[in-house]
């Protein structure tokens, strides 16, 4: 705890969408906490779930008054996080994915760093784990958690000291940001909070990684799924440029680069031969990098079968998000703006 200082009454927002099989001991871990249980709220906004969601959150707001169930009509998680903010009470504002879980001292973690360090907004380092315990399952976890996986983003790949970053996982937000920035882009379908902690950066705000706070997250466990999840977040990370000034860093554009790398390289090596050498010898440089990491994770797994489901991972990762990002990029130049 922070002596000498009376403790903030903090409120927790969980955009949720049929997340039946989570949403209960996602909300269970912030109420179980070891901060105040008075100071605490939880507010749940659905997005019209057609599943179990609103059932299972309605039986533990009838037995704890802290929890709130409020409607998201749009069905967005950008427009979930705006209900929420305008909701709650809470001197510090915290997000939570519905498939996330977090420790007993996430809350007591975050709140001591905050009001430490004057951060705006404070996050710790994501533990993902598979939300299926099958090869395929346990190398997603393991590709997104590496830095051949997900490159500089330090909140998945971890830190050894506090750290100022663009982005940390859902975050801990002071209150008063959201009256100095204002709210999050609903017009972002996707990638919202990336924008609006550079819009925070932009405005001087601080934003700190601390390698003693940890959460669990829970990961995609098919290869169609990672697919898909992450060619609508390559997407949205560039065609949110037509509604934001700076909705990306420069690590969001690896990916791009890597896939114009392919397409290109390829047509270039058909044109002018001596490029054909170069072309190779970079694409045998990733796949080498692909094998010794698959191989590192097999190992560690304790699961041989987890070395080839790493080795497709990983380029499905790279090339879905890439993908994604210049179909993002035409959408920009050739879309319609609003």
């Amino acid at each position: 705890m922070v002596s000498g200082l009376e403790l903030p009454k903090v409120s927790v927002i969980i955009p949720a969408r049929n997340e039946e099989k989570f949403i209960e001991k996602c909300i269970e871990s912030f109420l179980t906490c070891d901060y105040p249980g008075e100071l605490i709220e939880v507010i749940v906004v659905d997005g019209m779930s057609d599943d179990r969601t609103r059932e299972i959150v309605g039986e533990i707001s009838r037995r704890d008054d802290r929890v709130l169930l409020i409607d998201n009509e749009r069905k967005i998680t950008p427009v979930a996080m705006n209900l929420g903010v305008k909701t709650s009470k809470g001197d510090y504002i915290f997000f939570s994915g519905a498939h996330s879980e977090i420790p007993s001292n996430y809350i007591t973690k975050c709140i001591k760093h905050a009001i430490e360090t004057g951060a705006d907004n404070v996050g710790g380092v994501m533990k993902t784990e598979p939300r299926v315990r099958s090869a395929v399952g346990i190398a997603i976890s393991k590709v997104l958690s590496s830095p051949l996986g997900v490159g500089g983003a330090k909140f998945r790949t971890g830190v050894s000291k506090p750290t100022e970053v663009d982005t940390v996982p859902f975050g801990c937000y002071k209150r008063e940001v959201f009256d100095t920035i204002g709210y999050f882009n609903e017009k972002l379908v996707r990638n919202q909070d990336i924008e609006f902690n550079l819009r925070l950066k932009r405005a001087g705000g601080k934003i700190i990684l601390f390698p003693d706070i940890e959460l669990t997250y829970y990961s995609r466990s098919t290869l169609e799924e990672l697919w898909k999840n992450n060619f609508g977040n390559g997407f949205w990370v560039i065609a949110a440029k037509k509604y934001a000034e700076v909705p990306y860093s420069t690590r969001h554009l690896v990916p791009l680069m890597f896939v114009l790398f392919l397409l290109l390289g390829s047509l270039i090596s058909l044109i002018v031969s001596a490029f054909q050498f170069v072309y190779v010898f970079l694409l045998a440089f990733y796949v080498v990098a692909v094998v010794f990491f698959s191989i590192s994770h097999a190992m560690e797994a304790k699961m041989a079968d987890v070395f080839f489901a790493a080795i497709v991972s990983y380029p499905v990762l790279h090339i879905s998000y890439g993908i994604g990002s210049l179909l993002g990029f035409l959408s920009f130049l050739f879309g319609e703006k609003k």
